[in-house]
């Protein structure tokens, strides 16, 4: 391995915690009712959302110092872990149901998203198979369909849950990993419309998820039930204006916009930030991919190289599903914005993979 730069990327160190730290001050912001009114603690979020972003920034600089071939030797087993912990979660009684979805297992307070962590481990492994197999994956049985199809397992398991956004940003991740890799792009052409048709069954089988599709090209049509939400977060967008009506003011957050908090924090940010606070945190993402981009195609092994897009790929492909969700761009999939959305497992697992991404960059070369 090339000699270990003295300090990783600094650009993404300053990045990822200018985000951090907006999304404290915005779920502080956005829970502040509903948290007083549920919990009789304008903090609890706050608090644990604190929590969780201090476990994460120290794992994040732990992280950062282990050499990220680490992973590769112990990619099978997460990947394996991960597999057991997504069919132990299905089991009734077992995992916890929270929005609809058995997505959960824990006591108490504490709990843990295995499908988060298995975004992680999929990269993980599919960093070390593709560059173990660069020279099949041109093949459509020897690399791309075994590849494949472990991913398909896993999406499989995750939308017996089901959730199907966090499903679709790994495969929409993987299939970004294995395209670069190399895989010919005749084959995703046929594999496309082969997803594109088992998308729309997977639509068809579940009402909710009509109801979705119906609301996002036409939320007035049931303001009440499954465009609610995208009406209150346009509601919330619109009187934000250029420069916002100013932290702490919003208007939605006052139990219009259901727990505003999560998947639907950038809307609060830009009901009391405006244009420029919103535009700026889309300046710090694209700083954020910029980076990673170089430290993708500066990293020394094809492994590396994987793994940093595979972080960068999972990054941006939630940034855009869930600012496209909230401005009214794309159906409501329950997605959260990384760094800013309240959430434990995500937010954690997000830092922990920046540690890698940090740790790839030591080695880089640009």
């Amino acid at each position: 391995m090339p000699k270990t730069k003295t300090t990783p990327d600094f650009i993404i160190i300053i990045t990822t915690l200018s985000l951090l730290t907006i999304g404290m001050i915005m779920v502080y912001s956005a829970s502040a009712v509903w948290a007083t009114y549920k919990f009789d603690d304008a903090f609890f979020f706050a608090k644990r959302q604190l929590f969780f972003a201090g476990l994460g920034v120290i794992a994040m600089f732990i992280i950062m110092n282990v050499d990220y071939w680490t992973w590769r030797k112990h990619a099978k087993l997460l990947v394996v872990i991960c597999f057991i912990l997504l069919v132990v979660v299905l089991i009734p009684g077992v995992g916890l149901v929270r929005g609809g979805a058995q997505s959960w297992l824990g006591v108490g307070a504490f709990s843990i998203q295995p499908s988060e962590f298995m975004k992680f481990a999929m990269i993980a492994f599919l960093a070390k198979y593709l560059s173990e197999n660069q020279k099949t994956i041109t093949k459509f049985k020897q690399g791309l369909l075994p590849s494949l199809s472990l991913v398909m397992l896993a999406f499989g398991l995750i939308m017996l849950q089901p959730d199907l956004g966090t499903g679709a940003v790994m495969v929409g991740t993987c299939v970004v990993m294995i395209y670069v890799s190399g895989a010919k792009l005749s084959h995703f052409v046929g594999l496309g419309m082969i997803g594109l048709a088992g998308f729309a069954a997977l639509i068809i089988s579940a009402p909710y998820r009509i109801k979705r599709i119906t609301s996002f090209l036409d939320p007035w049509s049931d303001p009440l039930g499954s465009g609610f939400q995208i009406i209150q977060s346009l509601y919330a967008i619109g009187p934000g204006g250029l420069m916002g009506l100013g932290l702490g003011e919003s208007r939605q957050k006052f139990f219009y916009l259901p727990e505003p908090q999560t998947d639907f924090i950038f809307a609060i940010l830009s009901e009391e930030l405006g244009f420029i606070g919103g535009t700026f945190v889309i300046l710090l993402f694209s700083i954020l991919l910029w980076r990673g981009i170089r430290v993708a195609l500066g990293a020394p092994d094809l492994f590396g190289s994987l793994f940093a897009v595979g972080i960068i790929g999972v990054i941006a492909i939630q940034v855009m599903i869930n600012i496209g969700v909230v401005i009214g761009l794309m159906p409501v999939t329950g997605i959260t914005l990384p760094f800013l959305s309240y959430g434990g497992s995500s937010l954690t697992l997000m830092l922990v993979a920046v540690g890698v991404l940090l740790n790839i960059s030591r080695y880089a070369r640009y």
